[in-house]
């Protein structure tokens, strides 16, 4: 399965269904059951429920947790900010270096102003070099390749200054090694390839590594979290449900008497690359029920249960 490099321009809370004031429960809930519903493992041969799935991904890591929602919320309010004058496109304001400075914005910033970065005759501080911006991208790798490591490519889109002076938009093609049990979340930085600057140097590109944690499985922390479906009357009475470990090995797992959903049971050692793997119960979903599961819950229902 080749590594796959993805960016999703739609708004994460649209994505997951839910309002801009939602809690961590409610959003890890639209992520799971979007997540179930597009996994590739359910949807094998489908590019479309493929693309969706990463797409629901992107957006919970993006709004996922507290944390992660006050971030959005910096970016979203620190964006580019409009073109020089704040009047869009139509006359560059004077004393701003015209052409110049709306290039140096596009391509992330421009060049210090000479007299005030120490450029006169006496010198002075030593002005800060213009640079392109920054690109951030994914690399997009199953548990089997993380775990594996190797050398992987990806593609990066850019903007680059033509021959002729004109801005134009290019994707390269790249290749990263990555040591075997990296991360999910972890990035790299390769110098100079980012975005160009017309009057200065060449931003980086930051590959951030996100590993597919598999169907029915989420990383919290940098640690997989597993759902296990639990009938109700094992809940309550207690028993053992199969799992499937994220090795492919199965077993069972142990209920309590007692147990709520979203109860979760550490096995260590189990998880990505040796790390621990927490299996959180659910309800499991019944389906059509039958004559008798209606009448044994018409009974519990009776006996106030």
């Amino acid at each position: 399965m080749p590594p796959r490099n993805v960016a999703s321009g739609r708004d994460p809370y649209q994505v997951l269904g839910v309002a801009r004031d939602a809690g961590d429960a409610e959003i890890r809930r639209a992520y799971r059951r979007l997540a179930r519903q597009f996994h590739p493992d359910r949807n094998q041969g489908d590019p479309a429920a493929e693309a969706r799935f990463k797409e629901v991904q992107e957006a919970y890591e993006r709004v996922g947790t507290a944390e992660a929602r006050e971030s959005e919320r910096r970016q979203a309010f620190g964006g580019f900010g409009g073109f020089p004058g704040g009047g869009g496109m139509g006359g560059f304001p004077g004393g701003m270096g015209g052409f110049d400075d709306l290039l140096g914005q596009m391509f992330g910033g421009r060049a210090p102003p000479r007299q005030a970065q120490g450029f006169g005759p006496r010198g002075g501080a030593r002005p800060q070099a213009a640079r392109g911006d920054d690109v951030r991208v994914h690399l997009d790798l199953t548990l089997e390749q993380a775990e594996a490591g190797g050398s992987f490519p990806f593609t990066v889109r850019r903007l680059r200054l033509a021959a002729n002076g004109a801005v134009e938009s290019k994707a390269a093609s790249l290749r990263m090694t990555l040591e075997a049990g990296r991360a999910h979340g972890s990035s790299t930085r390769l110098k100079g390839q980012g975005h160009e600057h017309p009057s200065g140097g060449t931003g980086d590109a930051i590959v951030v590594l996100r590993i597919d944690p598999g169907a029915e499985r989420r990383w919290e922390e940098g640690r997989l979290v597993q759902s296990v479906a639990v009938p109700y009357s094992v809940l309550m009475l207690g028993g053992k449900v199969d799992v499937t470990l994220p090795d492919g090995k199965a077993g069972r797992l142990t209920v309590p008497a007692g147990s709520m959903v979203g109860d979760r049971r550490r096995m260590t050692g189990r998880g990505y690359a040796g790390g621990d793997l927490d299996l959180e119960f659910e309800l499991l979903d019944a389906g059509a029920l039958s004559e008798a599961q209606r009448a044994a819950l018409s009974a519990l229902n009776d006996a106030g249960l």
